[in-house]
């Protein structure tokens, strides 16, 4: 910790995942492939079946020998007789003698005595005459042109992904693709959302003075979700009387992995989580804007405990840089940060002095070849300012030791969607 008693965000986050790693992954079970998107790969997968399952066509058109009709040319066609049809799903390998052919269509299995597909568009009747006699203009390029051949893209045992991966709609095809019907993969992590405040009250409700609508538990039950995890309760509490201790009770008895709090972690004269929970958590600064108040801690029973500013630009900038992490992590998931573009900034903005900048940000892409980052808000990186998080794609990460971004600079872009 520096002079100014402020944490680097690094420190902060090296100290949350050690005690990730010290209470380990949730547990993990084997699911059918259809219920696993989303969900964190807890062990490899490996192709049940060879892909692809056999040699097949890549066109429709006629499975021939190359010999045949390597010579073919408009000037110097060659006729050949259809002597089979085979439709995709056919079982049959018939036999095709020299200076005979079979009509073929897409993924059907290719003929044992054949070895290329002649498409089509290279015989003078197409599929209009593609029944008795054909007539070859175009010859192969080579021997085993459009022909998929089985095991080019993997066979039996294969490993197709890691774990530690995250299925997505892509790795769930391949692995149904390699005749896989299950994978194991880990349970989501059960997560507690907290908002406290006794100046909250439900959105859509009548407001008076000093109320506002709770929206940091709509925030962060979404952001959970967004990491794999799962919101079992959302809690909001005033800032008297010991609602804190009361959601860390419940999320025990629910065998909840984590309680994410907002609010009540400042240095104002009421703050109940900072209050109520030193001791099972530590409160400190963090050299980060915003966000700089930070809470983070266990239970004895293992349900790690996340103190987060009330704000909420800087909850949802807290839960990136810190919640997600450990979420995943829990997991088992391989990468734990979320990807960085280096972009050129399209305007002028501030940042605050000694500290990291996490400005909500929106991308312009109209230029294809040239992307630029702007503030989402005119307001910057108020911490109060929810409702440019909804314009919100992206955190510009600005170093503690620039004090001001121009037009052009280059600039670190954390993508959130």
């Amino acid at each position: 910790m520096s002079a100014d008693g402020l944490r680097e965000v690094e420190e902060q986050q090296a100290l949350i995942l050690s005690r990730v790693e010290a209470i380990g992954l949730v547990d993990a079970r084997s699911i059918p492939v259809p219920a696993a998107l989303g969900r964190t790969l807890r062990e490899p997968l490996r192709a049940r079946v060879d892909i692809p399952v056999f040699d097949n066509s890549g066109m429709d058109g006629f499975a021939v020998r190359f010999d045949d009709v390597m010579d073919a040319s408009p000037d110097r066609p060659v006729r050949l007789r259809v002597v089979a049809d085979l439709p995709a799903g056919t079982a049959l390998d018939p036999p095709v003698a020299p200076r005979e052919a079979a009509r073929i269509m897409t993924g059907s299995p290719v003929p044992t005595a054949t070895d290329a597909i002649v498409p089509f568009e290279d015989t003078a009747g197409g599929l209009a005459d593609s029944l008795g006699e054909i007539v070859v203009v175009r010859a192969p390029r080579r021997a085993g042109a459009h022909v998929r051949r089985r095991g080019e893209d993997a066979v039996v045992g294969d490993e197709l992904l890691p774990a530690g991966v995250e299925l997505g709609a892509l790795q769930l095809a391949a692995a149904a693709a390699a005749g896989v019907a299950e994978v194991v993969v880990s349970q989501h992590p059960r997560v507690v959302v907290v908002s406290t405040g006794s100046e909250l009250v439900a959105p859509g409700s009548p407001l008076e003075r000093g109320q506002i609508p709770e929206s940091n538990s709509e925030l962060l039950a979404g952001l959970v979700a967004g990491a794999g995890a799962e919101v079992v309760l959302r809690l909001s509490v005033p800032d008297d009387g010991d609602g804190p201790l009361r959601a860390i009770a419940e999320a025990s008895a629910l065998g909840a992995d984590a309680v994410v709090f907002t609010g009540g972690v400042s240095a104002g004269a009421y703050e109940p989580v900072k209050t109520l929970l030193t001791g099972a958590m530590e409160f400190t600064g963090v050299r980060m804007q915003p966000g700089k108040p930070q809470g983070f801690g266990a239970t004895d029973d293992g349900v790690l405990l996340f103190g987060l500013p009330g704000n909420p630009v800087s909850a949802a900038v807290s839960f990136e840089v810190f919640v997600r992490p450990a979420l995943l992590a829990l997991q088992g998931r391989s990468e734990l940060q979320r990807p960085i573009l280096r972009l050129p900034a399209q305007t002028a903005w501030r940042t605050p002095p000694g500290r990291r900048q996490y400005l909500p940000a929106a991308i312009d892409r109209s230029d294809p070849a040239r992307w630029t980052v702007r503030p989402a808000t005119g307001g910057g990186s108020g911490s109060h300012l929810a409702g440019g998080l909804a314009r919100a794609e992206a955190y510009a990460i600005v170093g503690a030791e620039t004090d001001a971004v121009a037009p052009g600079d280059l600039v670190d872009v954390m993508l959130i969607s």
